[in-house]
């Protein structure tokens, strides 16, 4: 644990008698704060030198792990006063109030009624420490069935395909409430995935929030894991007695009125199975289409004047390439949002749908029917369509019919698996399409990822760290002109020091001499040459923009894009 920084204490007993005869309702430690009106930063460290505490900051909490045996999580979060081990194994008890001696007292009971170990006590900033009991949170939610019973999950496991999680602690099975707490956790905390991987020792769960994974729990115990695995399967519709081959399923879960459809994915492995949980909450933007804009999903303007030139234009194709979970399909539902006057006829198939979008001709996939996004396509050329949004290319008969479609004065959305702008290229041509027809079709290409943004709640300013420049071969003179911030960790942003993303996107508007180049598929080095000079700008440039803006960080933009 590092060493607080010294800093002249302008505390007094005279304060504190003050503080203690002014708070009738109000905490003497916010009163006290008050008066010295300095940072919280630099009052913890100075409350916490005056009455011999350990001062404990965000990055120090994060290292720390909860301890819920002595002081329950629910007396932790009412009373601001948690148990943790240090990374060093030394248990500190951290509060927020070191003038409440009725607190002190009665965790000092509860540490002699348990374990009369050795503990230090510890100052921490009131929302430093609710953040860090808002991570915590979903691991003693997650945990509601600690000490599985070993039991069948298929005896009591509905069948139904939408499963009701309004009241989790009414399932008899803790099987059950150990999954639909889960779930209900992972809607809570805004997730987009649940991972649930078996191990030697049981189950992990993690989430994927704002694109990253962060552990919630182990549940302890091989058989556990099978159990849990089972109830998913049982609740997708997946075939419960088959561990050795990958299975495909999906259910919906009830929740405040609404259903969210989850797709599952269950995969074998050493020790059973493992398996992802996809939410999609295809209601999150109904009735919302007319204000959804790209200007919300964070792009800067020359992009934005990309995106709308060509979603303007009366036919050829536009194409949207990221990584899964990038934001594609949002992407182009925004830009159908701003053209969708009502004066054309917009058709969408996807798998799945996503977002309901009002006035919209939505068609899902259904490949155990027979519909394939080949075969809904061909179908939707009969339909007499203006536009047309194909949620994903990923056979060479839909790129074939997507680019004819293109070429016959329709107008093609489409998202296709590329790292880059120029490598969508190579994928058509790998697929077989025409080369030439491809070119003729297409309008423009986007390739977009997602970054995390500094919270704003906790940013503050921060200098660059030479070494990490070097590595990211970021400007030197840029950083001068730069105002970098990162996010210390709080309540809001859960401790991570981020919240929220934006979308950074690089773009290509095909001109007649880039239509020439990639006909005669040209050397790479030339076609960027050119595209350099129609005014190409890469997505590293772009992720660079955005920590010169202080939207982000330098490790941030090193996840998510390459080192050019």
């Amino acid at each position: 644990m590092n060493s607080p920084t010294f800093v002249e204490s302008p505390l007094s007993e005279s304060l504190v008698r003050d503080a203690l005869a002014r708070a009738t309702d109000r905490r003497a430690v916010d009163v006290l704060a008050e008066s010295l009106g300095l940072p919280s930063e630099q009052f913890v460290l100075v409350a916490a030198r005056h009455f011999g505490l350990e001062a404990l900051h965000m990055a120090a909490l994060r290292g720390c792990v909860a301890n819920f045996e002595v002081i329950g999580f629910v007396d932790a979060w009412q009373r601001q006063c948690v148990m943790v081990t240090a990374p060093d194994h030394r248990r500190l008890l951290v509060l927020t109030d070191p003038l409440d001696t009725r607190t002190r007292a009665w965790a000092e009971q509860k540490l002699r009624r348990h374990r009369p170990h050795a503990f230090t006590w510890a100052l921490a900033a009131t929302d430093d420490l609710r953040a860090f009991l808002t991570v915590a949170e979903k691991s003693v939610r997650a945990m509601d069935a600690v000490g599985l019973a070993p039991q069948s999950a298929a005896t009591d496991a509905s069948l139904a395909l939408s499963v009701a999680i309004a009241d989790i602690s009414a399932a008899e099975s803790p099987i059950v409430r150990l999954v639909d707490s889960t779930i209900h956790d992972a809607l809570k905390s805004e997730a987009s995935d649940i991972h649930l991987e078996t191990h030697g020792g049981g189950l992990v769960i993690k989430y994927r929030i704002d694109g990253v994974l962060e552990m919630v729990k182990r549940v302890d115990g091989i058989e556990a894991a099978h159990q849990v695995l089972s109830r998913i399967k049982v609740i997708a519709e997946l075939d419960i007695a088959e561990r050795r081959v990958p299975q495909d399923g999906r259910f919906k879960v009830a929740v405040q009125g609404r259903e969210i459809d989850l797709r599952v994915s269950v995969m074998p492995n050493l020790f059973g199975e493992d398996a992802v949980l996809r939410i999609l909450d295809r209601y999150q933007l109904a009735g919302q289409s007319r204000q959804i804009t790209l200007e919300s999903l964070g792009f800067e303007s020359h992009v934005l004047d990309f995106l709308r030139e060509l979603s303007r234009m009366p036919y050829g194709l536009l194409l949207v390439t990221g990584p899964t979970g990038s934001g594609k399909t949002t992407t182009l539902y925004a830009a159908l949002s701003e053209i969708n006057t009502g004066l054309d006829k917009i058709v969408t198939i996807e798998d799945p749908v996503e977002y309901q979008v009002n006035d919209v001709l939505q068609i899902p996939v259904n490949e155990k029917k027979g519909l394939t996004f080949a075969r809904g396509l061909r179908s939707i050329l009969r339909h007499d369509p203006d536009k047309i949004m194909v949620g994903e290319i990923r056979d060479p008969e839909t790129a074939q019919i997507a680019v004819q479609a293109a070429l016959t004065g329709h107008q093609v959305f489409t998202t296709v698996h590329a790292n880059n702008v120029f490598d969508v290229i190579g994928r058509f041509t790998n697929m077989g399409v025409d080369t030439y027809s491809f070119m003729a079709a297409l309008n423009g290409i986007v390739a977009q990822r997602l970054v995390r943004l500094v919270c704003p709640h906790c940013a503050q300013s921060e200098s660059a760290d030479p070494a990490l420049i070097a590595r990211s071969r970021v400007n030197a003179r840029d950083l001068e002109r730069a105002r970098l911030r990162r996010g210390l960790g709080c309540a809001a942003c859960r401790g991570s020091g981020f919240k929220g993303r934006k979308a950074i996107a690089e773009t290509l508007q095909l001109s007649d001499v880039l239509r020439d180049l990639l006909a005669e598929r040209a050397p790479l080095s030339k076609i960027k040459a050119a595209a350099l000079e129609a005014g190409y700008r890469s997505l590293r440039e772009a992720a660079v923009a955005a920590v010169l803006g202080g939207d982000t960080t330098i490790e941030e933009i090193n996840r998510v894009t390459q080192v050019e």
